[in-house]
Parts: structure tokens; sequence; C-alpha cells
């Protein structure tokens, strides 16, 4: 059956009189999530306490979840975990795969990655030492890139600034010839386009669910090891509910089984609760649906923009299977721009130094929500709306 996308938008709190094109970054608030908090709260924290943990089910709740988002980038049951930040799971990921890979110490990325990826890479890295470093190429480069002293190639597949999509199950097959793990950061894929880690031979993905996936600022972050990998690898963070047996407090950590020894820390309850409000969305879902109206949307705003707005620059690619769910432009001004129309109620964002960003969610934009995007933005231009002192002044979130 065909994804119902009026019975999607009606299940989200939406602003009246806004437009908001920013779940790329954000996602809004699923109705039934308060809701769910609510009787979180009161009813299981507040009247089950600490039994909660057995009680309410709240220790099963990472992999439950995991299982849920795994429909959504073709990975099978027990093979996805939520738990910790996505930086956390870039690194355990990324510290994961050089281990299983010894005798080779460079970790390839490019320059379009999510700088924290980077960083967070350049610090495992300088942690190593002997030898070990990160190395950025252009995007456009990273497959020529892929040569015999590669020990990991670490990608987001959709660029966070541009929406530029790498060709996963092509650089995979590379990458794996000349020998390399691939990690993929899926932040700005899970819930924007079809994803078959399974398919294309990931060996370890991870992704957050606070953007597509609306789990709220803050949510959780998810890690995906390849079943053929999950029972040899070691998991770099040893967190106890990552163990074996975490309630025998033994000294001498025990790895679990499978994608058991991924967790680290102490689930957040609250965001998991969230989250389980939007995946009972998302269970309605078929994501090629999600992928063919967002094509239908994201074409007609690039073709609105372009024909109302000259000053600005398309920098997403123009074909849509070579980008994700976002559109971008780029404009000196683009700052004020963006500030401009958020004043005006349409909501995306900017990215340094000159993009203005915009993600279309399927779940909940319309093509009349593109209309007035598009009139808005194309008045504001034609006016130089944007050109007032107050919208240059820089908050701390761009």
């Amino acid at each position: 059956m065909p994804t119902d996308f009026t019975a999607t938008r009606a299940a989200f709190a939406l602003p009246e009189g806004m437009i908001y094109l920013d779940g790329n970054s954000l996602g809004p608030l699923p109705r039934a999530a308060a809701a769910r908090l609510t009787h979180a709260v009161e009813k299981e924290w507040g009247e089950m306490l600490i039994t909660g943990w057995n009680k309410a089910g709240w220790m099963d709740l990472p992999q439950a979840l995991g299982d849920r988002i795994g429909r959504l980038i073709g990975a099978p049951d027990g093979t996805v975990v939520l738990g910790d930040t996505l930086s956390i799971k870039v690194y355990q990921a990324l510290a994961s795969a050089l281990e299983l890979n010894p005798g080779r110490k460079i970790i390839l990325s490019d320059t379009g990655n999510f700088p924290s990826d980077l960083y967070m890479a350049d610090g495992l890295a300088r942690t190593l030492g002997q030898g070990y470093a990160l190395r950025t190429v252009a995007p456009e480069e990273v497959e020529a890139a892929i040569t015999s002293d590669v020990a990991v190639l670490m990608l987001t597949e959709v660029d966070y600034r541009t929406g530029r999509k790498h060709d996963m199950a092509r650089l995979i097959a590379k990458a794996h010839a000349a020998g390399a793990l691939v990690v993929w950061d899926l932040a700005h894929s899970a819930g924007a386009i079809p994803v078959d880690v399974t398919g294309a031979d990931a060996d370890f993905a991870v992704g957050c669910t606070y953007k597509y996936l609306n789990s709220g600022p803050g949510g959780p972050a998810f890690i995906y090891v390849a079943p053929r990998l999950a029972d040899g690898v070691r998991p770099a963070l040893s967190g106890w509910l990552g163990h074996e047996a975490p309630f025998a407090f033994d000294l001498d950590y025990r790895p679990g089984s499978g994608i058991e020894r991924m967790r680290v820390g102490t689930p957040p309850i609250l965001q998991m609760r969230a989250l389980e409000a939007s995946m009972d969305i998302w269970d309605q879902v078929e994501m090629a649906d999600v992928r063919a109206r967002s094509i239908e949307l994201t074409e007609a705003f690039i073709e609105g923009v372009e024909g109302t707005c000259p000053d600005l620059t398309l920098a997403s690619p123009r074909n849509p299977e070579e980008r994700g769910s976002q559109v971008s432009f780029r404009h000196p001004e683009g700052y004020a721009i963006m500030q401009a129309l958020i004043a005006r109620g349409v909501i995306g964002d900017f990215r340094a130094p000159d993009i203005l960003r915009f993600g279309f969610t399927p779940l909940y934009t319309t093509m009349e929500d593109v209309e007035g995007a598009v009139a808005i933005l194309s008045e504001i231009m034609a006016t130089a709306a944007w050109d007032r002192p107050e919208f240059r002044q820089r908050a701390k979130v761009t």
C-alpha cells in the first residue's frame, strides 16, 4: 500500500504558519511523543523507579529500537543497537575497524565529511601514534585515493552541506578489493533515502536519530556491524553494558555477543521513548515512496528558486540521483538571507561559508510548503529584505 503522507504529516506537531525545511538538522515533535514521555516520566520513572529497568523493559530498548531502524537501512534484526552520541559511535566503529586491519594505518575520508567525524578520526590517530594518520581528499577524488595503504575508508554518505551523495556500493566494492574496511555515517541518509547496508556489503555504519528519525534534540545514535564481523570485533570502548554479563560486575571485560558488545553506557530512556513515537510513524512508511516524493519536492524547489532568484547559485548536484533529501544554494550573504527567511516563518539553516540549506522530509513537507517557501525567498531577494543589521548578527547556532 502506498504511503499516506497526509496521515504522516498529521502525526507531527508543526507550528501554525511555519514552513519547516530543517528536519535534516532537527526533526519536529511527533504528536504522540508528549504522551509517551509523560507516561514514561510519571508511570515508569515515577512509580516504578529503578524497577523500570525490568518492569518497563528499559534495558531492551536499545536493540528493540535498533531493529526498527534496521528496516530503514537494510540491516537484519540483531545488527543495530542504540546508545551514546554519534561522535562516540564514529570513534567506536573506526577504532574497531582499524584493529581488524592490522598492518595498515591510514584512515581515508573526504573534505566534505562532517567536521566532527574528522575530528574524531584525527584524535584517534593521534592517540594511537606509531604512524596512524587521517588522510582527506576532495569528495570526487575518493575512489582514486583508495590505495593499498588504506586501512579504513570513513565517509558520510550524504554531504551535510550540499547533499551530494556518494555511491555506497561502488566505494565499498573498491575498498574491499583494495583490502580496506569501510565505516559509513548515515546521519543524512537514515530516513532520507533508501539505504541497503546488507546489499552493499557495508562493514560498519553509524547515524543519529534526531534528524529525519525525529527523536528530539540530543537523541541517541545507532551503530550497525555486519554479521560476519559482529562476533569477532572488539568494541574499543569497553562499556559495562557491552559486557557479556553486566550485572556480574566482573573486573575483567568480556564482550557480549554480536551487536550487544557495541553498547557502552546507560541508555537515555526518555529520548528512546520519544523515538518510539516517531518509529510508530516510520513503521507505516515505505522508503521507496519517501524517496520518490523527496525527488518531487526538491526538483520543484530548485526549479522555483532558479526561476525567481537569479542571484542564488545551486550548490547541490542537479541530478536528483546524486543528492540526498536536501537542497543547498550559495550566496555571499547567505547567513543574512536565511535569517530573513526565518523571520518570515520559513525555517532552513546556514552552513559556512555561504550555504543556505533546506531539508525536504516527505513525512510532513508538502508541495504547498515548497511553493510558499519559494514565494517568500523570491520576495526577500527581489527587495533585498535581508540587508538589515539584525539579520547579520550571528547567533551561536546557525
